[in-house]
């Protein structure tokens, strides 16, 4: 039996009762304002609008700590901001990536859910199981594991053969073995839709983070339908929804109220 109000039961149930599995990416990029030079006062009046005007759609937010840290201090008071005004109903990812062992993985897992209160994280497991360890510790707090990534340049690891498996296989199967607790999941990319499949067949049940739909062109109805097949997944779309049309509040609740038409057409 699972744990009581594991991350991954608590992930299901957050898709059951929205009937969404949209996860808005907070890469909030000052290249993609329409502003000339914007600030960070205006990059994080833009985040409490993609967030007030997607709270409807919203099963899970995942802010990318990449684009908060370049600002330093004031940029880590700007995501404690940002958390806070997510609030509590809705599931946070943090987009850490972390890959780190020992001492330095138990800090980070202490950051991002003690201090910061993430309900959950992305994880590099290049390092192995010693780098995945101080994260699944508590079975109420979840990881995503890089396992076969949307970028182009992923096949130059990933896809390497060994013992008649590909490398992303062969994290897939590990994963699931660690999943003790409930609370592992894996990040597939969008733009590998056949590759979810196999995934499914070496890690039936683990949630699946898919990003690569979007500007990265990845096929949403494909991912979609194999992602939550023996598990359930949940699409991330960043650039498409936090900077679509004009950037109004409008145009963002627009774009993510068609994502998830689209998806519950397609998942029927």
């Amino acid at each position: 039996m699972p744990p009581m109000n594991s991350f991954n039961s608590r992930l299901s149930d957050q898709l059951a009762a929205k009937q969404s599995w949209l996860c808005v990416g907070l890469d909030i990029n000052p290249e993609n304002m329409t502003q000339e030079n914007p600030t960070l006062d205006d990059l994080k009046i833009h985040t409490k609008k993609v967030i007030d005007a997607t709270r409807e759609f919203a099963a899970a937010y995942k802010p990318n700590l990449a684009f908060f840290e370049r600002w330093g201090s004031k940029g880590f008071a700007w995501l404690e901001e940002t958390l806070d005004h997510i609030g509590a109903d809705t599931l946070t990812i943090g987009d850490a990536k972390r890959g780190d062992i020992g001492h330095t993985a138990k800090q980070y897992a202490i950051s991002l859910f003690d201090h910061f209160g993430f309900d959950a994280v992305t994880l590099n497991p290049y390092m192995g199981r010693d780098a995945i360890d101080p994260f699944i510790q508590n079975p109420e707090k979840g990881v995503f594991i890089l396992c076969r990534t949307s970028n182009n340049s992923g096949v130059d690891l990933q896809n390497l053969a060994g013992n008649g498996k590909r490398l992303f296989e062969t994290v897939a199967e590990n994963c699931a073995g660690l999943n003790k607790n409930d609370n592992v999941g894996l990040v597939v990319g969008a733009t590998v839709p056949k590759e979810i499949d196999i995934i499914r067949q070496h890690a039936p049940g683990l949630p699946l983070l898919i990003p690569g739909v979007g500007a990265q062109g990845g096929d949403l109805q494909a991912s979609l339908t194999a992602g939550n097949t023996n598990g359930v997944a949940l699409i991330n779309v960043s650039r498409g929804i936090s900077f679509a049309g004009d950037q109004s509040e409008e145009a963002i609740h627009v774009a993510a109220k068609d994502y998830i038409e689209k998806m519950r057409t397609i998942l029927g």
